[in-house]
């Protein structure tokens, strides 16, 4: 048997194929035509990966394996990939879910997308999201619903669904997803994935606006990888993050606190002011504290250290609505004085979590009340309600779980922990301070070695 025929691609994750096409053991154009080959078997009944540039992708594989050197340094060599449709990608359509902008011109690379390219890896096309990526269900005008793979019936989360799918079938390795309500994580835990929210602004946004605006960075808006194991975000993160060339800062993230399970200080929550979890979801975050404190880290759930919730709530959904409505016919405006306390306000609880922070590492919540949720038709959100242990409770307000991590800028990592009685995975963010992303991606990391995913 030859050596090449010992590695299973649809398995492999980004480090451990880009290994692969270092070494020799396949070639890039052979992991390219692999993941086609994925995407061909898999994607029909799902509908993830909606923008396919298979030719541009073989071609890129093609000059990679003609250029590459001994020991390529290029950290994701060769690894074929997909982002989410909302990353700009020159000559691929950006329409965010939105027919009117179907035949819009994209003619540069998001910033995040030519770094990957320069990283080696292989643009494969593009996965689905919601009209205007405001949904936590994957269905839109143009590219129609993508499915859960573990239930057709139900969600695969949103807005990032399409990408936490591709990675849940196979598909691909690694995805870049975005999040300013839960988009990365929410798919990342309805999937049973792994999905980073980094600290606001480390990662450029730039080629990530919505369809035909090139202005300042969305307050609260961030770009973050998504893949199927921890190890993966990492190296992704060390790609992605940074500041554009030439604006004359540096990012210089601390290391992670800890490198051992045992030395982390943890607090552990399963429900928000108003906000309750299911009891799939509390009984997750109860035995992955038994399981963390066995492992000799010290838990505790004493949640009355953290900052006013229920305020910083409603002070996230003020901005989130303003953020989200500017230039539509449901614009929320707010004057300038307005803005600027919402701001103080958002400054004075970053401060109040910087606080938290002292005395814990991290923080572990739920990601959403509950596992993958059926499929939802009416378009007003008010009329939608999730039902919490035969329970109706208000769709929006899941907001509060995104919110956590959200409103003040923190890093947050989802990491799958959990089924639920109907086998349904469940996923819980794991909080940090301020670029503490190191932090919460090694603790996924300790996380994985210890046998506390699934």
């Amino acid at each position: 048997m030859r050596q090449r025929e010992m590695v299973d691609l649809g398995s492999a994750g980004a480090r451990g194929t880009a290994k692969a096409v270092r070494t020799g053991i396949v070639t890039a154009l052979e992991a390219c035509e692999a993941a086609i080959a994925r995407i061909e078997h898999f994607d029909g009944p799902v509908n993830a990966v909606v923008v396919r540039d298979f030719d541009r992708a073989l071609a890129a594989a093609r000059h990679i394996d003609k250029t590459r050197q001994p020991d390529d340094p290029r950290p994701l060599l060769g690894v074929p990939m997909t982002v989410k449709e909302s990353n700009d990608v020159a000559g691929l359509p950006t329409t965010w879910g939105m027919e009117a902008f179907k035949d819009l011109p994209i003619d540069e690379d998001a910033v995040v997308v030519q770094r990957l390219k320069t990283a080696g890896a292989v643009i494969l096309g593009k996965t689905n999201a919601p009209v205007a990526l405001a949904d936590w269900q994957t269905e839109n005008p143009v590219y129609g619903r993508t499915l859960n793979p573990y239930d057709p019936t139900r969600s695969p989360g949103g807005s990032s669904g399409g990408a936490a799918v591709a990675l849940a079938t196979g598909m691909v390795p690694l995805e870049i997803g975005s999040d300013i309500g839960g988009s990365i994580r929410i798919p990342a835990h309805m999937c049973g994935v792994f999905g980073h929210k980094p600290t606001y602004g480390i990662v450029p946004t730039k080629g990530h606006g919505f369809p035909g605006t090139d202005g300042i960075d969305v307050p609260l808006a961030v770009v973050g990888p998504m893949a199927r194991n921890a190890g993966d975000l990492v190296a992704a993160m060390d790609v992605i993050a940074g500041p554009v060339a030439g604006t004359g800062f540096k990012l210089d993230l601390p290391p992670a606190r800890h490198h051992a399970l045992a030395d982390f200080r943890v607090l552990m929550m399963d429900n928000l002011p108003g906000v309750g979890a299911d009891s799939d979801t509390r009984d997750a975050v109860a035995n992955l504290a038994d399981a963390l404190s066995e492992s000799g880290a010290t838990v505790s759930d004493d949640t009355s250290v953290l900052p006013r919730l229920d305020l910083m709530h409603a002070n996230y959904v003020k901005m989130l609505n303003t953020v989200i409505t500017r230039g539509t016919p449901d614009a929320r405006p707010i004057d300038a004085h307005a803005w600027m306390e919402l701001l103080d306000e958002q400054m004075r609880v970053t401060r109040a979590w910087r606080a938290v922070f002292e005395d814990f590492d991290i923080v572990i919540a739920p990601a959403f009340s509950t596992p993958a949720f059926p499929y939802q038709t009416d378009p007003n959100w008010a009329n939608r309600t999730l039902m919490i242990d035969g329970q109706p409770q208000p769709y929006g307000a899941q907001l509060a779980w995104a919110g956590l991590a959200t409103f003040p800028g923190l890093p947050a990592t989802c990491v799958p922990v959990a089924k639920s009685a109907t086998g349904l995975p469940i996923g819980l963010q794991v909080i940090g301070a301020p670029y503490g992303d190191r932090t919460t991606l090694a603790f996924a990391e300790l996380m994985e070695t210890a046998g506390l995913t699934v």
